[in-house]
């Protein structure tokens, strides 16, 4: 099946929709409830369903009160705990993959995947991950730490997750042009209590556990958290998840508010997988399959346990740090928040505030350069190549290269006994320690006009934050295979005498990327919003914020050094701190606003229209990088809307324009020949995207439903500018990077009583469309299509469930080798190095509430 068929099955699920959604009579009525309901994650079955109805309440995003869906002027979804447990899914990402509008590569693992939202062409997708509405750490990067979903875990302590894209996000959040809000689970007068345990055919075993319930009148508790162990669902030679986390809150009513005091503690190692090679670059048409499987390999090894990196301090010392790659990510970091929510005569105040403090240490095995010939790497001769460098550091007595496998006291590696490719790759660790305090402060009024109601909310926003950092990567050279042992390219005498070595104990270069800095950041920020109900149906949005920052950091620069080891190459061309310290200072500004109409027919059928302007200002980096692109990105969002809705059926129809101007495109290209991966290619421009959104749900009886969304773009350069003598004329108009211009899910659901209980019938079929991994469209990953399914049994206080993803071992490509092809491509039509879909993976889920 191809996804042009994939195009047309959807677009007739959603006419379907279309037509159900505007007659009146087709569907169930329900009542939406005016308040958030209570903690559901020890739910009944009759309770989940009550839950999945009440799904059409939100509170993100809005100036008043919780709100139904259907009477905002933005797209906005709520995915409730009944929604995570149906999904099961293998990571906050593949979670958000399900929600319109948002493109995931949920391929590196548990954390961090990259999300991309419709019409934001970055790969974070200016996405801001909130905890009850504030942030755990200011910015949306922060040095390997709290790129994307980075610092959140989904458990049974989640009761919905909210998600905005476009619409007033850059009012209610800094460089926001969406919003995921992980709202928890409080506590109620009714002790609840649920445990989930997660057993997976990948070597998944997870436990889950939330009791919430009453302390004394008025006053509540929650608490809940998970441990996990995974083997992985690619095999590394050692497991890829370990740790966990729990949260907790108190929370106590007063008769016109609440008060709630939350804390969330993260220890948790999650293995990040990298792209592989797929196809010998020699001959694309041949797989390299048979040494490294597409749907289980992986670079990661049990050879890389030990690595030594090496570098010169700024006091001429060479320094010396052993890692293990299977350390992974490790995120270790404690937050504590207090809310208070209190209506005093109509004034109703709002005021939340969270501190974190943590540390993130992060090894990862990159990918970088395509495989090469290894009879070709070891005997080419002329500038450059390793038999001439090895030539002039050896002596003309050279009279051959040869492969050994490191640390087996000279054990012979013959590539025509396996795939006949050596390739590199890049280790990279980093260690930041990072804190954020952030606070929240609004006063919401209704106001009565004789020109209709005003809800007008005015408030103020500020943070403290900052990390240090340390960073070194270093060039490694392997076998292609799966779980690879590195390898010594050693020179020979005629006589086979060893003479030296281009490598060392498998390190082709010791440390080719050194950063080291520490930065401090001040920011506060203004807002005001008003929602102005004009007359029945009419109702008009209005917001602004202005942001100020202020960063100071350092970052130590460095240079090229060799540590004096005569006896091999790989440590010649090592950055060595110069004792040198560059201070740094900048003072950004944003400002950002939000227009926007909404018109109800009905109580059932309504339009809305908005535009809304996000600035995005330099990041706290700056100042602890050297000579970094410093540039506000600024976009301007234009957002029109179809919807209708009756009871369980619903339509959202958006369409949408977005353009970037200035646009950075910049990034920091790998250099094959010296290792470094710190310096910035610039490109800078405009970026335009076009497109509609379809989110829509059929249920015409109560043991069927299907949902699905459809999002349609063109996301384009234009105008880019390159200041490194790079031609930027023949990237306009091409197709940004790594986005999409068709992709969407489908899902349908039984639910069939028996007996006592209920038997759930679901699937999943998700497709994404042709993607470019450079500037200039050279090589392109084809589209893809994935199927899964689920069958889950609710016994009384029991559930037992089963659900499988990519059952039909489909193949698909994320990423790319970003390290290398964005400008050049990787020499071939289609990609023949990227990081794959995992294979098919069983995962079986038995809970008990009570």
């Amino acid at each position: 099946m191809q996804v042009a068929r994939s195009r047309a099955f959807a677009l007739s699920f959603l006419s379907s929709v279309s037509v159900l959604a505007c007659v009146p009579g087709a569907a169930h009525a329900q009542e939406a409830a005016a308040t958030t309901p209570p903690a559901t994650a020890a739910a009944t079955p009759a309770d989940v369903q009550a839950e999945a109805e009440q799904s059409d309440i939100i509170v993100t995003g809005t100036a008043a009160r919780a709100q139904r869906r259907f009477d905002v002027s933005y797209a906005i979804n709520s995915l409730s705990q009944a929604d995570v447990q149906q999904i099961a899914p293998k990571s906050f990402a593949d979670l958000l993959g399900t929600v319109p509008g948002i493109q995931v590569e949920a391929t590196g693992g548990e954390v961090q995947n990259v999300t991309r939202v419709r019409g934001i062409p970055t790969d974070r997708g200016y996405l801001i991950f909130q905890q009850d509405g504030l942030p755990l750490y200011h910015e949306i990067d922060g040095v390997f730490f709290n790129s994307g979903e980075g610092m959140h875990r989904f458990d049974l302590m989640t009761e919905r997750v909210e998600i905005v894209r476009g619409g007033p996000a850059p009012i209610y959040a800094s460089s926001a042009a969406a919003i995921a809000n992980n709202i928890t689970a409080v506590g109620t007068g009714v002790a609840r209590g649920k445990a989930q345990l997660t057993l997976g055919d990948t070597g998944l075993y997870r436990l889950d556990a939330m009791q919430s319930g009453p302390l004394s009148e008025n006053t509540y508790f929650a608490v809940g958290g998970f441990l996990r162990h995974h083997e992985g669902y690619r095999k590394s030679g050692f497991p890829s998840d370990k740790g966990g986390q729990i949260r907790a809150n108190l929370k106590h009513d007063f008769s016109n508010g609440f008060v709630k005091l939350s804390g969330t503690y993260v220890n948790d190692h999650n293995i990040f997988y990298l792209p592989i090679p797929i196809a010998d670059p020699r001959n694309p048409s041949v797989s390299l399959d048979p040494f490294i499987d597409y749907h289980r390999g992986t670079l990661n090894s049990p050879a890389l346990r030990n690595v030594n990196i090496k570098y010169r301090d700024g006091a001429g010392v060479v320094q010396n740090q052993n890692r293990d790659l299977a350390d992974g990510r490790h995120m270790r970091f404690f937050n504590a928040g207090l809310q208070y929510e209190g209506d005093f005569d109509g004034w109703r105040v709002s005021a939340k505030t969270g501190i974190t403090k943590g540390k993130s240490s992060f090894d990862a095995f990159y990918s970088t350069t395509n495989p090469v010939d290894a009879v070709t790497y070891a005997t080419a001769t002329g500038t450059g190549t390793n038999l001439t460098n090895a030539r002039a550091a050896f002596g003309a007595g050279v009279a051959r290269l040869g492969y050994v496998f490191s640390g087996t006291n000279g054990t012979v590696y013959d590539p025509a006994t396996a795939s006949g490719l050596v390739v590199s790759g890049q280790y990279r660790m980093s260690e930041s320690s990072f804190y954020s305090g952030q606070a929240d402060v609004s006063v919401t009024r209704t106001i009565e006009t004789g020109l209709g109601t005003h809800e007008l909310r005015v408030g103020t926003y500020g943070s403290l934050y900052g990390n240090t950092l340390l960073q070194a990567y270093q060039d490694m050279l392997i076998e292609v295979r799966g779980q690879p042992r590195t390898l010594d390219l050693v020179a020979y005498s005629a006589t086979g005498a060893v003479l030296g070595s281009v490598t060392q104990n498998g390190v082709l270069r010791y440390t080719t990327t050194l950063n080291q800095g520490e930065g401090d950041a001040k920011m506060i920020a203004l807002y005001a919003n008003d929602t102005w109900d004009v007359t029945r149906g009419l109702r008009l949005d209005f917001g602004i914020r202005q942001e100020w920052y202020d960063y100071d950091g350092f970052a130590l620069p460095t240079t090229q050094a060799d540590l004096g080891d005569a006896t091999t190459l790989a440590d010649n061309t090592t950055r060595a701190f110069t004792g040198a310290v560059i201070s740094q200072k900048l003072q950004p500004k944003a400002m950002n606003w939000t227009v926007g109409a909404n018109y109800d027919f009905t109580e059932n059928l309504g339009v809305y229209g908005r535009v809304s302007n996000l600035e995005v200002p330099p990041q706290l980096s700056v100042v602890t990088s050297i000579n970094p692109t410093i540039v506000k990105t600024k976009a301007r969002q234009f957002e029109a809307g179809l919807k209708a809705s009756f009871g369980r059926n619903y339509l959202y129809l958006t369409g949408f324009y977005t353009k970037f101007n200035p646009f950075n495109a910049s990034f920091a290209a790998f250099n094959p020949e010296t290792g470094r991966n710190d310096q910035s290619l610039p490109f800078i421009g405009e970026a335009s995207v076009k497109g509609v959104e379809i989110d829509g749900r059929l249920a015409p009886t109560r043991w069927f439903s299907i949902t699905g969304s459809v999002t349609r773009q063109n996301p384009e350069y234009r105008n880019l500018e390159n200041t490194s003598g790079a031609d930027p004329s023949a990237v306009n108009g091409n197709q940004i990077i790594r986005e999409a211009k068709f992709f969407g899910n489908v899902r349908p659901s039984f639910n069939l009583p028996v007996g006592e209980g209920e038997l759930e019938l679901f699937g999943r079929y998700e497709w994404v469309g042709r993607r470019y991994v450079d500037l200039f469209s050279q090589t392109a990953m084809p589209g893809y299509e994935t199927l899964a399914a689920g069958v889950a049994l609710d016994w009384k206080a029991w559930r037992f469930q089963v659900v499988g993803d990519n059952i039909t071992n489909a193949k698909g490509l994320t990423e790319g080798n970003t390290r290398t092809d964005q400008f050049a491509g990787q020499g071939s039509a289609e990609a023949i190095y990227g990081r794959p879909l995992f294979g098919r993976n069983v995962r079986f889920i038995v809970s008990r509430s009570w």
